[in-house]
Order: C-alpha cells, then sequence, then structure tokens
C-alpha cells in the first residue's frame, strides 16, 4: 500500500512540473488581442510558434537572420522581447562572471532580452541553467522556465 501511495504522489509531482512548463499551442488558441498586438509589431514576420507560458502567450519567429520571441499578456499587452544573440557578444562582465562561477563551462546560448519598459537585460545558457543579467552585466538570478 506505501508503494502505492509513493508511486502515486510522484505521478502527481510529475504530471504538476509538466503542466508548470510551457506548452505549444496552434494559433486558434491565442487570443485575437495578441495576434493583434504581434502583427503591428512585427508586420513582416508570417510564421509564428505559440506557446503558453504561466499565463501569457510566447511567439517564437524569426526576423531577419535573427531568431527571437516576444510575450504578451492575454490583453495584448508585450511584456518583452528576446533576441538570440552570439555569446561573444554578450557584455565582458558576464563572461567574466561564467567563467569563475562556472568554471570550464561554456555559454551554450545567449540572449539579450528588452522589456516593455525599455530595460534591457541579457541571458546566458550555462549547464542547462538560464542566468539572468542586468545590461551592465551584473548577475541577477537564475531564471527558471
Amino acid at each position: 500500500m506505501k508503494f502505492i501511495k509513493t508511486t502515486a504522489a510522484i505521478l502527481i509531482a510529475s504530471l504538476m512540473g509538466v503542466a508548470a512548463m510551457a506548452q505549444k499551442i496552434n494559433s486558434t488558441q491565442v487570443p485575437a488581442a495578441v495576434k493583434s498586438a504581434f502583427a503591428k509589431a512585427y508586420p513582416s514576420v508570417k510564421t509564428i510558434k505559440w506557446e503558453k507560458e504561466k499565463g501569457d502567450f510566447e511567439a517564437g519567429f524569426k526576423q531577419g537572420n535573427n531568431e527571437m520571441s516576444a510575450v504578451f499578456k492575454a490583453d495584448g499587452a508585450q511584456v518583452e522581447s528576446e533576441m538570440e544573440i552570439n555569446a561573444a557578444t554578450l557584455p565582458a562582465t558576464i563572461i567574466v562572471y561564467v567563467k569563475q562561477h562556472y568554471k570550464g563551462a561554456v555559454i551554450k546560448e545567449a540572449a539579450k532580452i528588452t522589456k516593455a519598459n525599455g530595460e534591457v537585460n541579457y541571458e546566458a545558457e550555462v549547464k542547462g541553467n538560464d542566468l539572468l543579467f542586468d545590461s551592465a552585466g551584473k548577475f541577477i538570478k537564475v531564471a527558471k522556465d
């Protein structure tokens, strides 16, 4: 009986973890306000991959040669945009931080995040962790997706 309870608890915990992660959705599940706001902000983009994460809607797309994403609230308000960048173009303080705190690790991916208010942050993926930094390269936190 104890085995069944333990197994059930693990199963429930696993399902809750999966539900908390981003979920790919069809464009028909995206509110009209979000689609309209996206089209206004990115008029030349035609191919969009939508995900729902923590109640927000994230559009993944390519603009020119840049891999990008944009996050919107259900009412169409844009929260932020993210553009993939070459890790070598990160502020030097970020590269130094990674070398000091993750010895021998490589920055797998890097991105420039621009919040709706104009604030810029950087993200560096290191050893499966998304590290967030401010515009000057000061460490903020490890982000959970």
